[in-house]
């Protein structure tokens, strides 16, 4: 599903406040189309301090079904056909990997794995063209996941969804926007404010990807930006060789484990409703941990890389949102835990209004698109 959207007038500048995965995204999109582009960011280039840096990266619309909605399951949908084709543009290599997802529970947690299959054959109904999951038996999972063999009875194969690395990923966008001659200014924080005031005397666009940055910016009788917080560990575990991600059905703490390359493994569960950006708890990493271990005993012997903490940015409907906030002013933020799932749906859309003034993309994915003109008609 290649995108034919094409470029605003070429000499028209563009701003972008915040260098996460969007910011870097629609960064590159925008360079490779001729425009001198601009992004600040205040943190620094590996993309410390930001979620796009310790997140998962799984790209699992189907799998995700179970906690948002089907607009946000239709945006990762479409996002699945558009990574692979992003990932060939760039300046070097990002691992990439679509071979779906595993989902397993112990049997004492099948009422679990009745609702989830509730959920999915819902899914299903709104949105008939994603593919099938697939019932596993202890020999199927054997065959998918030879390093779980025995160990599991029963799951469910969820077909084509994906993951990436977003480490390689942030640095390949960097790459590719030094390339493209894009200007990137590190540990450099402006206000909308400001970034309006270069636009008055500059002209061209601003677009506001700064995540939890843009809060003061997002104050809304229903409820603003709010940060969602998650703990994700990474792991060395040489001795476990599962091939795919896996998510494991809980009724009080479920987790996922997305497999890198190289024996890394990114594990992650939980979501607390704060801002803090203080270290794990020692509760919440030693259920962490006892949780992958009761998947896999190898990541018993596995080695800590890092133990994160870290905000998503989040709206009071828990879903994605485009806003004008002026002419050729455009906020971009409350992507909350699914960033890379569904970000080539958010940066296609926003190409298209900066290209022709129009949403049909947003309105066909369900991506709320508030232009000045819809704002003046509510």
């Amino acid at each position: 599903m290649t995108s034919h959207i094409s470029s605003p007038t070429p000499q028209e500048p563009v701003l972008i406040l915040g260098a996460g995965l969007m910011g870097r995204l629609l960064g590159v999109a925008l360079a490779r189309a001729g425009h001198a582009v601009r992004l600040l960011d205040a943190g620094t280039p590996d993309g410390s301090g930001g979620a796009a840096r310790v997140a998962a990266a799984m790209l699992a619309p189907l799998a995700e079904s179970a906690v948002t909605e089907p607009n946000v399951v239709a945006m990762g949908q479409y996002a699945l056909v558009r990574w692979p084709e992003l990932l060939r543009t760039l300046a070097a290599p990002v691992f990439f990997q679509q071979a779906g997802t595993l989902v397993l529970w112990h049997r004492q947690d099948a009422p679990e794995a009745h609702r989830f299959r509730a959920i999915l054959g819902g899914v299903q109904q709104a949105l008939p063209s994603l593919p099938h999951p697939q019932a596993v038996d202890a020999a199927a999972i054997a065959e998918l996941e030879p390093a779980l063999a025995q160990r599991f009875h029963q799951g469910l194969y969820l077909p084509e969804e994906g993951q990436l690395d977003n480490r390689e990923l942030l640095q390949a966008l960097n790459q590719t926007l030094a390339e493209l001659g894009a200007e990137v200014q590190w540990q450099t924080a402006w206000t909308l404010e400001q970034a309006q005031e270069h636009q008055r005397r500059q002209g061209g666009w601003v677009l506001d990807c700064r995540g939890l940055g843009a809060q003061g910016n997002w104050n809304m009788p229903a409820g603003g930006l709010r940060g969602v917080r998650g703990e994700v560990v990474r792991l060395h575990a040489p001795d476990v060789t599962l091939q795919r991600p896996t998510r494991m059905l809980h009724p009080r703490y479920p987790i996922y484990i997305a497999p890198k390359p190289g024996h890394i493994f990114v594990i992650g569960a939980t979501e607390i409703e704060t801002n803090d950006l203080t270290p794990a708890s020692v509760r919440s990493t030693l259920e962490l941990l006892s949780a992958a271990y009761a998947v896999h005993p190898g990541f018993g012997e596995a080695r800590i890389l890092e133990l994160n903490s870290q905000c998503r940015p989040t709206l009071a409907d828990n879903l994605p949102a485009v806003r004008e906030a002026a002419p050729r002013v455009l906020q971009i933020n409350g992507l909350y835990r699914h960033g890379f799932m569904i970000s080539p749906a958010v940066v296609d859309a926003v190409l298209e209004h900066m290209h022709s003034g129009t949403q049909t993309l947003a309105q066909r994915l369900g991506l709320r698109f508030d232009t000045l003109a819809t704002t003046a008609t509510a």
